[in-house]
């Protein structure tokens, strides 16, 4: 069949299923950890292999927290997200890679503030199911690691002993769920 004309599946995200989190270092000792309450996530993909599968993904940084009110609304002030000016985070995938049955790359531009740069995250399928209400589910792990500099998140605070009070590496670890459009 003509790749051009096989019809993709939509497949958008269970958000009562799904998390996006991250994890940073604090004061060179351990880390602190955080997620995103809404975001959207819609994936295309011609089979439930996901070989060519295409992802968008679009955070609303307000919904940023840690845990701690007073983090979060530094977080989403000027030093950090600067919610008033930049109030989502993109994710728009430019490839994909399949590396076996349950291991892929996506490659995207990720878009945080006004500065845009590519990112390789790697993804696991946990599967795809027919729940018991008739829907196709699939599961996902998505993990990688980002300079936050890159983006701008520059803001850090020294400590006496010379360390610098948070890391400039961002774990991000996404569970998703999807539900097939019908």
């Amino acid at each position: 069949m003509n790749p051009s004309t096989e019809t993709k599946s939509i497949w958008t995200v269970d958000q009562s299923h799904s998390q996006i989190k991250f994890a940073i270092r604090h004061m060179l000792i351990s880390e602190v950890e955080g997620n995103f309450g809404d975001f959207t996530l819609e994936v295309t993909s011609s089979g439930e292999d996901f070989s060519d599968a295409a992802a968008e993904v679009t955070i609303q940084v307000a919904s940023i927290t840690t845990g701690n009110t007073d983090r979060d609304n530094h977080l989403r002030a000027n030093d950090f997200f600067d919610v008033a000016h930049y109030p989502v985070i993109s994710f728009k995938s430019t490839s994909v890679t399949q590396l076996d049955e349950e291991e892929f790359k996506l490659t995207g531009e990720l878009t945080i503030r006004d500065v845009t740069k590519e990112v390789t995250l790697n993804v696991t399928k946990g599967g795809v199911i027919k729940d018991p209400y008739g829907y196709t589910r699939a599961g996902f792990q998505v993990e990688g690691k980002i300079d936050r500099f890159d983006f701008g998140l520059q803001y850090n605070a020294l400590m006496e002993t010379g360390g610098a009070m948070l890391g400039k590496q961002v774990k991000v670890k996404a569970q998703l769920e999807l539900i097939k459009q019908q």
